[in-house]
């Protein structure tokens, strides 16, 4: 609203009031304005995170990391061939390409957020948060340091698990995140761009969303301003409940565009859980590959709506092809709960135990029928006869499993898939998606080979050569 000039009668103008966006503009008789503060009817539907900061701000943690300098060997362009024709190429020359010499990786620091569970140090973060760090440091709000320890890490739903040894240490309370409704207000507490304490808030935009990237995490969306540095800190509610941890935002310039995701606080707890005991997350599989229903599929198959996941391939070593399960199929429940989208499956059947029975209600042909389906342990490793073997292989920091035959296919090698990456391998540089194919001039195609190798050469260093994307490099890697 616009006040009239002094050309207007000053009469006109007394003992006027107007209400104006919850304030009340009081005009005097000589024309001065005076802001009467908002009523409590006024300010009632208005939330305030005055208190929840006060009262949780002191469980939320910064969290910093140092990955340290190193150097990776690069691939021998020799490697294979006989001493008279690498001579020959020795003299005549040969096309280096750059990933074959060695190369150093400058040191790296990061920066993200976490929150304490429990009183003796015990803290959630994102996985990628502490992915690779040699050093994890922990400052807490009253700017006490504590030097950082993952217990226990999972990539695929982008958790991790700190400890700190320390006492007496203020507790954040989790809350179920199943009763988050849309629309409902929402805070984020962390550190954005090494800010630590940041403070910012906004509704639940949506639940239950799939990310591409992601198949086992039904985010929360909300616009809640999370930039870098946000990461693994707490999502609350108005009630000071963490109801998720924040993972992720989608941006096109690497700031806040208004979509924040978060993984839900139940999921986080099943995953800490696991981490906390066995240090690893142990999922189901049933070994398909599946692929999203469209209408023009549903119209084909029968089917009045797009729902449900089509079997597109069958791994011929997984449970699936022990059953009556056939590429073609188009699977719509899982022990009787309905699968919208074929995002859902991946959820389903990792939350599984492995040894249970997966029930899949699917169409075939028209008709409708049951398949019972075991459940095995998804990334499991070797048969029993090679657990010394693995306790072996995990001396050189690494989880491991066999390719299947469709994967060799595919990278066109045998090997071992490094599923995880800690300790000397990660110090000397093999990460996660590598494949090991070869160790001091042995070939790797099961984890007994490359447990006899180490074992073979304790207190070494071994040669370990790793096929990353499309090329080879060696990695010296020191055992004890």
């Amino acid at each position: 609203m616009i006040l009239n000039n002094a050309f207007k009668p000053v009469a006109a103008v007394v003992a006027a009031a107007v209400v104006m966006t919850g304030s009340m503009f009081a005009v005097g008789a000589a024309g001065a304005q005076e802001i009467a503060p908002m009523t409590a009817a006024q300010t009632q539907q208005l939330p305030d995170f005055v208190q929840l900061v006060e009262k949780y701000g002191k469980g939320v943690v910064n969290i910093s990391t140092l990955r340290e300098a190193r150097v990776i060997e690069g691939v021998n362009p020799f490697e294979g061939l006989d001493e008279r024709h690498a001579e020959i190429f020795r003299r005549f020359g040969f096309p280096m390409l750059p990933f074959m010499g060695p190369r150093e990786e400058p040191e790296k620091r990061g920066t993200g957020s976490g929150f304490i569970i429990s009183a003796d140090g015990l803290i959630l973060t994102n996985h990628h948060v502490v992915d690779g760090a040699d050093e994890i440091t922990v400052r807490l709000t009253d700017n006490r340091e504590f030097k950082g320890k993952v217990l226990g890490s999972d990539a695929k739903t982008d958790i991790a698990v700190v400890k700190i040894e320390a006492k007496d240490l203020p507790v954040l309370k989790m809350g179920n995140s199943d009763d988050l409704k849309v629309g409902e207000w929402v805070a984020a507490i962390g550190s954005p761009f090494g800010l630590d304490n940041t403070v910012t808030a906004g509704i639940v935009s949506a639940k239950s969303r799939k990310l591409p990237s992601d198949q086992y995490v039904p985010f929360i969306q909300t616009d809640v301003a999370v930039n870098p540095g946000n990461s693994g800190g707490p999502l609350f509610n108005m009630k000071g409940e963490v109801v998720g941890i924040n993972s992720q935002i989608f941006s096109t310039s690497g700031g806040f565009m208004g979509l924040s995701f978060a993984i839900p606080s139940n999921l986080a707890m099943q995953i800490k859980d696991q981490l906390v005991e066995k240090g690893k997350v142990t999922r189901g599989r049933i070994g398909v590959v599946i692929q999203t229903v469209t209408q023009d599929l549903a119209e084909s198959f029968g089917m009045k709506t797009p729902k449900g996941a089509i079997v597109s391939q069958i791994d011929k070593e997984g449970p699936a092809a022990k059953s009556d399960l056939r590429v073609g199929d188009v699977i719509v429940a899982v022990n009787g709960k309905t699968i919208d989208d074929s995002v859902d499956m991946p959820l389903m059947i990792g939350n599984m135990t492995p040894g249970s029975t997966a029930k899949l209600d699917i169409i075939r042909d028209g008709k409708k029928m049951t398949i019972s389906v075991k459940v095995e342990e998804a990334d499991s490793s070797a048969p029993a006869k090679g657990k010394a073997a693995a306790s072996n292989a995990s001396k050189l920091g690494v989880t491991v499993r066999t390719l299947s035959s469709e994967e060799q296919d595919k990278v066109g090698t045998e090997g071992l898939l490094v599923v995880k990456s800690q300790g000397a391998a990660r110090k000397a540089g093999i990460v996660e998606g590598d494949i090991i194919v070869n160790v001091n001039g042995t070939a790797i195609k099961t984890v007994n080979d490359l447990g006899k190798v180490i074992e073979k050469n304790a207190g070494k260093t071994l040669r370990v050569l790793v096929q990353r994307r499309d090329g080879r490099i060696f990695i010296p890697v020191k055992i004890k």
